[in-house]
């Protein structure tokens, strides 16, 4: 029991890591939250082409 239970915290942590608050879905609010601030750096929003529109990784605000 005490060899996993590192193990078993090791995994906790790294699913807490790399878990997104949207779930990796875009929403509506998702999309204003992104393109606000990208305008604010300076950018825009663009969405990769071929991605899915609904997926989070297929975005990216490039500079103008």
């Amino acid at each position: 029991m005490r060899a996993a239970l590192p193990v078993m915290l090791a995994l906790a942590l790294g699913a807490c890591a790399t878990a997104s608050p949207d779930g990796g879905i875009m929403s509506y609010d998702t999309l204003q939250r992104l393109q606000t601030e990208c305008a604010a750096k300076g950018g825009k929003l663009t969405q990769k082409r071929g991605g899915d529109f609904q997926d989070l990784g297929n975005y990216a605000c490039e500079r103008n």
